[in-house]
């Protein structure tokens, strides 16, 4: 059988180094450590990889990685804290037990040094940071991730936010910041790709997710853990570079680089490697990035809703009139019934405020295609607010409304997320309807800044209400809210 690869020689001599007895053992233990970090340990994981519905989401279980740890500590916020990290430090255990078996078994072998495998532990480390940071970075790159802030977000007291929302709504406004970090992360990702630019790479990477990782801690966020891992990731990447980048940058010495890496010895096997390598850098940098913009852009799997509300309706309203049952309820800052304000988005989604504590929603708000379980517009943020979510019937001037801050079941989301809209005039009245709570309220407008409801509530009581738009000017353009191709508002 012909040699596949052959060795680039270190010197002269063509001698590999002898490494230090601690040096071995230092490299068991790393070797054991990054590959429990690196390679999914989860079996649904494997299940999902091998039985995708579509090629995303294949490549998007192969970029997302899996993300189960060993254990999982809950918290006040749910994902707060160094105790998060419990998972690094028992595969750092398991890493300890592992080094000790495999340095007893290896006693009497003659290997003195491990630079094979000290290259394709790199390797697996160099393409898991760049598939996962690409995928972090198009969700940023199309900010998507952090949205402009609602209208009912912008009309919320400080206080009221979680202090991870409101490092999110202060990252969405600042919407080109947004994108530039994608722009970084898809770069730093990209360069892992070629080993000449691993070392650029590594440090624009470490520098990024280092960023994102200490202010998810300073801001109580979820995502703490996830971008610690590639820091931790790149700076292992970087260990090979730092006594060549001290000579160079630091003692102002001369440098030579030589690194061990095999050289492929066949033409075919060359062919192979460099189609193969072209191949995954189409399907990650390209491919992978166009389904990302379709996905969200043309599909409408967004954070936000994408569905028109009522036409030249958006904006912030004060409540003039509020009866149940034809009695008239005066407004009063501690009421829980009668509402103190509300707020029609540009998408279907009507929000009132009352006194009333509701628990807050600690969720990142995942994109889904279904407006109702899009549920980034009230994440992390207390204040009473109700979010309804509402479909029109023009004819009959009714909207069917269902409470977005309920809990949908399994079967129910199953219902739902099939398309963008629920078709709730079709299913009130039915069992299914009335399981999901779909309300009918009648609307009328009497003047460009005014709207009147009328229905049932949750309760079955009557209501009637009556609401006056304020004149209030916002950040205009683009920045305003997230564009697709589906709907101009």
């Amino acid at each position: 059988m012909d040699t596949i690869f052959t060795i680039r020689p270190y010197d002269k001599d063509h001698k590999p180094p002898i490494w230090k007895p601690w040096e071995q053992v230092g490299f068991r233990f790393v070797f054991i450590f990054f590959i429990l970090m690196v390679v999914p340990m989860d079996g649904g994981w494997y299940s999902k990889l091998f039985s995708p519905d579509s090629l995303y989401d294949f490549l998007a279980s192969i970029a997302g990685g899996s993300r189960a740890g060993w254990i999982s500590i809950a918290s006040e916020s749910g994902t707060w804290g160094f105790a998060s990290y419990v998972s690094w430090w028992l595969t750092a255990l398991v890493a300890a037990i592992g080094t000790a078996v495999w340095t007893i078994l290896a006693r009497n072998s003659s290997q003195t040094n491990y630079q094979v495998l000290y290259y394709w532990l790199r390797v697996i480390v160099r393409y898991r940071v760049a598939f996962g940071l690409i995928a972090f970075g198009f969700i940023k790159f199309f900010p998507m991730q952090m949205p402009f802030p609602s209208l009912a977000n912008l009309n919320t007291d400080l206080g009221e936010y979680a202090p991870f929302k409101l490092y999110w709504q202060i990252v969405g406004v600042s919407y080109k910041y947004e994108i530039f970090l994608g722009v970084l992360e898809i770069l730093g990702g990209a360069l892992l790709f070629f080993r000449g630019t691993t070392a650029i790479g590594a440090i624009i990477n470490a520098g990024v997710l280092f960023n994102i990782g200490h202010a998810n801690i300073a801001y109580d966020g979820a995502v703490h853990v996830y971008s610690s891992y590639f820091v931790l990731l790149s700076l292992f990447l970087l260990v090979q570079y730092l006594p060549d980048i001290w000579k160079l940058f630091i003692a102002r010495e001369p440098i030579s680089p030589n690194y061990y890496r095999p050289i492929i010895a066949q033409p075919t096997w060359r062919i192979a490697h460099t189609s193969i390598k072209i191949i995954v850098i189409v399907l990650f940098v390209f491919v992978y990035g166009f389904f990302r913009y379709d996905r969200f852009y043309n599909e409408g799997r967004l954070k936000e809703p994408v569905l028109p509300g009522l036409a030249k309706a958006a904006g912030h309203y004060t409540v003039s009139s509020f009866s149940v049952n034809g009695k008239d309820l005066p407004y009063h800052p501690a009421d829980s019934v009668r509402w103190h304000e509300a707020f029609f988005e540009r998408y279907s989604t009507l929000v009132y405020k009352v006194n009333k504590p509701y628990d807050i929603n600690l969720g990142n708000g995942t994109p889904a295609l279904n407006d109702v379980l899009k549920t980034y517009e009230f994440t992390g943020r207390a204040g009473g607010k109700t979010y309804l979510y509402y479909e029109i019937d023009l004819e009959n001037q009714d909207l069917y409304l269902i409470d977005k801050n309920r809990e949908f079941s399994n079967d129910e989301r199953k219902l739902l997320d099939k398309k963008l809209d629920v078709g709730l005039n079709e299913l009130y009245g039915t069992s299914v309807g009335k399981g999901l709570g779909i309300l009918r309220w009648h609307y009328t407008r009497p003047s460009k800044h005014k709207i009147t409801l009328e229905g049932l509530d949750a309760n079955n009581n009557n209501v009637q209400i009556a609401l006056d738009r304020l004149d209030e000017d916002y950040l205009t353009g683009k920045e305003w809210y997230m564009e697709n191709n589906l709907f101009r508002y």
